[in-house]
């Protein structure tokens, strides 16, 4: 594994800049990994499964230590809007979540008083404090469904209504017929009516 300051460098570069959610998810993940036993993410990336979160910076360097990504299916998002993220063996069935604590913040006032913007107290803090002023570390179980595990699809169905293509079981079933998500009602967008693609933007 590499070092914290090589993988701040690789997270900067990655994600564009570096501030304080980078050198969370950074620390977040090696300590993950080291805590799972995994000295060489990319030596072990097969066995291991990622759960992030939340959509912030911290998970980008999250993936980057792991080498998690969604398109291997090896990096699964939860948004549940917090900090965290969780680390699986799929070997050991071993798992560990990594939470960041929130009185973090203030530990970080009270290193660099002397730094009047707090992302910068906050980035120079994270990078030394101890792992258990900036965690919360806990094993817990976590149960993979085989249409969750990275790899070749494991099912493919056409939705009845729209016909596009479903993979994984993801599919719903609703008065006996195979629907899409959206088509079953939980999508994110909107059809556009005619009346509208005239009207333009």
């Amino acid at each position: 594994m590499k070092s914290l300051e090589e993988y701040l460098v690789l997270a900067a570069q990655s994600h564009g800049h570096m501030c304080p959610g980078q050198v969370l998810g950074v620390r977040m993940a090696i300590l993950g990994l080291r805590e799972l036993g995994i000295d060489d993410p990319v030596k072990h990336r097969k066995r291991l499964v990622t759960y992030v979160e939340i959509d912030r910076c911290a998970t980008d360097a999250v993936s980057l230590v792991t080498g998690c990504r969604l398109g291997k299916r090896s990096l699964k998002f939860r948004d549940f809007g917090k900090v965290a993220a969780t680390f699986v063996d799929t070997e050991t069935q071993r798992a560990i979540r990594v939470v960041a604590r929130d009185d973090s913040r203030a530990k970080a006032k009270r290193m660099f008083p002397d730094l009047a913007d707090e992302s910068k107290r906050q980035l120079e803090a994270y990078k030394v404090m101890d792992d258990s002023e900036l965690f919360i570390i806990k094993p817990v179980k976590v149960h993979l469904n085989p249409e969750e595990m990275p790899g070749r699809p494991r099912s493919r169905v056409a939705c009845d209504e729209c016909s596009e293509g479903i993979n994984d079981g993801r599919e719903r079933r609703v008065g006996g017929r195979v629907l899409c998500r959206s088509c079953a009602g939980e999508s994110y967008y909107g059809r556009v009516t005619s009346d509208e693609r005239k009207a333009g933007p």
